[in-house]
This record gives structure tokens, sequence and C-alpha cells, in this order.
């Protein structure tokens, strides 16, 4: 998965195969595997577990004390806790592992190149707007800023999963314009897989492929190393929540997109030495376009339809047309909305409803529901009228009589 990103975005970049080859230490026949692949490969059972599996914490650690420390420092340290394999696993771990460690500390600087390096990290307001039938949700916001500018862009969700991670993502590189070289984040669980060396989870690793971004995850307990997001949230906290109420989460995100072009980049900002919405101007023809198409970042379920022609989705219940009960069908579920197939064709698409324990029902498959039941109802009575069925058309079709 993550050789295939990377080679992807090296290919973006507009690196030859043999280039990008020699840059991963590959050879060209499996870069022209990787460049045949249009989508992300495959999951693939993974293998056993391995000796060095309860030092990985240690070897973070150690990494993060000082992240050039040769392998036979490290595996001396390991020895005296009872490690008793070989160097030659142990290198092959810490090749995987250091380049993170080294490249959190070489890209963050004070100073960057337009369209070099974004920063994104989520934002807790801490207010709760409201989602329905009176009942209301707290809100999170993903932040993502792109430094050379001072200009941001914020999303909001009810959750901080991946799928809102990805999805909030996207809208955010949207309403900046573009896709910068690099985006930094912290060792969110939505991002990376913290039981796996914080190696990025797939589905994020295949939407920075697709955008040809790298992926920096920052060591924990270092949020100064992305200091332009983290003075952004402080900036929505004290100039863009004050005196404001929201109806819902889409006027709350109306109002952040109003305000953030009306006045976030209207506003003189002393680094940068301009307009924040002139210097945005000028790094949009750095950034890199968007793939087309888009890559899909909503959630693909598979689940069996009630015996009422509802399905269950994310704790809330969607009305279907009548004869699909008891049959599985997919569902496409986004923060958006929720779209249903049977064998590939769409058969209901609801808004998402945030309602705990919610009941959408969609007023077309009201009446079929309604008339469905009353046609049950008058078969299980015998009430049915049935057409009194002339029999002497059938004999004249055969020339009986004549």
């Amino acid at each position: 998965m993550h050789d295939w990103a990377e080679v992807h975005r090296l290919h973006r970049e507009g690196l030859t195969k043999g280039a990008i080859a020699r840059r991963l230490h590959m050879s060209r026949t499996t870069v022209y595997r990787l460049l045949e692949q249009a989508t992300p490969p495959a999951y693939e059972r993974g293998k056993g577990p391995s000796i060095l599996d309860p030092y990985k914490g240690e070897i973070a650690s150690l990494l993060d004390e000082d992240a050039r420390a040769p392998a036979t420092v490290i595996l001396e340290r390991l020895r005296r806790l009872g490690y008793a394999g070989g160097i030659t696993i142990l290198k092959d771990h810490l090749a995987t592992v250091r380049p993170s460690f080294l490249a959190a500390r070489t890209y963050q600087r004070t100073s960057y190149l337009p369209g070099e390096i974004g920063q994104t990290d989520w934002w807790s307001p801490g207010i709760e707007v409201p989602v329905g039938k009176g009942r209301c949700r707290e809100v999170h916001g993903l932040v993502t800023t792109l430094p050379h500018s001072a200009a941001h862009a914020v999303v909001f969700a009810f959750h901080k999963t991946m799928a809102d991670y990805l999805f909030c993502l996207i809208c955010c590189l949207q309403r900046l314009g573009g896709v910068p070289e690099k985006i930094v984040s912290d060792n969110d669980t939505c991002i990376v897989d913290l039981a796996n060396n914080r190696r990025l989870h797939e589905e994020v690793a295949a939407l920075y492929g697709a955008l040809g971004v790298r992926g920096i995850v920052l060591d924990p307990g270092h949020p100064e190393r992305k200091g332009q997001v983290e003075r952004t949230n402080g900036y929505l906290e004290r100039s863009f929540l004050a005196l404001r109420t929201f109806t819902d989460i889409a006027d709350l995100q109306a109002q952040a997109d109003r305000w953030t072009e009306d006045i976030s980049w209207h506003r003189h900002h002393r680094r940068v030495g301009a307009r924040v919405g002139d210097a945005l101007t000028a790094e949009r023809s750095f950034l890199r376009a968007f793939p087309d198409p888009m890559p899909d970042v909503a959630r693909h379920l598979e689940v069996r339809v009630m015996r009422d022609a509802f399905v269950r989705v994310a704790g809330a219940d969607y009305s279907l047309p009548p004869g699909y009960e008891q049959r599985r069908v997919q569902v496409r579920l986004s923060p958006i909305e929720v779209a249903v197939f049977s064998e590939g064709e769409e058969i209901a698409v609801h808004t998402r409803s945030f309602v705990p324990a919610d009941v959408v029902l969609a007023p077309a498959h009201a009446r079929a529901l309604r008339l469905a039941r009353e046609a049950r109802g008058r078969l299980a009575g015998g009430d049915v009228e049935l057409p009194e069925v002339d029999l002497a058309r059938y004999d004249a079709l055969v020339g009986v009589g004549r």
C-alpha cells in the first residue's frame, strides 16, 4: 500500500520510472506494476507475529530521543530487556520506521515555500448544535492551514473517525484551492495505526497516494511542530465563535465559510507581510491540482434489510421501497448522505441523520409500504375481487362450436 502511494506520488511529480526505481530502491518491474494499478492494492492477510513486536514501543522511544541512533546501539539496549533476535530483523524494522522520525524534524521549519506544506488538526470548539427532534450533538472541526500564506479552512463533523478525517480533509483542500506537497498531522488514531508502528491507515495512505501528497506524522507530545494550525485553532475560538449561535451543522459550516473568506482571508498577517487572501492567491499557483475523478472516501457497507423494509446504519433506521425485506444490500455512507444499492442499482438515498435511534422515512416509501400492507391484509382476509373470466373467448380461439 505504501509503496503504491509513494510510486504514484513521485510519478505525479514528473519523475521517470527509472528515477522512481532508483529513489525507492526497487526494480523497474515493480514500478511498472504499481503504476499499472489504478486503485490501491487489495487487503492481504498480515504476517504472523515477529520476535521484535514486544520491543517496538521501546524502539520508538529510543528513536524519539535520537532518530539517527545506529542499529548496534539500539540492539544493545534491547538485549538488556531480553531481546534474543538478530540485528538483521532490527535493521529492516528501522529502515521502515526511522524515516518518519527524521521527517518530522527535517520538514518542520519556521518558514516555508509556497505549496510546500499543509498542517491539519482536529479542533474541538466545545459547542453543541441541533440535529433535529429536540436533540443536540457536539461538533468537531478539522482545520487545515497553509503556513506560507497563513490561509486556513475548517470543515465540521460530529465524529473524529477515519471516515470523517478523509472527507473533511478533501473538503478543506478544495476550499484552499489545491494540494500541498506534504501534510503534517498528529499521530491521531484516525490517521495512524498506533499498534503498527504509527503507520498510516491503509485508507489514509491510499488517499494521500491518490492526491500525490506526502504524509508526515509528528511524535507524540510535540504540538509546537505544527504551530501554524495550533495558533489557527486559538484564533477561531477567539474571533469566530464569540456571540454566534447555530441552527444546525450546515448553518455552522456556512457561517464559518463566510467568516473565513470575508474576515480571516482579508486580514493583514504580520509574518506574511500581506493580506492572507492575496498570499493565498499567489500560493495557489504552486498547489497541485486534484485528481480526476476525485477519490471516493465514503464508507461502503453491506447490511441486511429488516422485515419492515428499513436498514439500520450508524445508529439510525432508513426506509426502503417494499420488496427488499430480508435481502442484503450495499450502503454508501458519508457524513452527508446514506445511499442504498441492490446489485449495483441505487434504490434509496437519504440525508444522513445524527439523531440517536432516529427513523428516517421517505414519503414515497411510506405510501408504497402502506399500499403493500393493505394488499397483504386483503390477501390474508380473502377479500380479493377478481374479474369474471369469459371462457367463451377461448372456445372461439380454437374454433369450438363452429
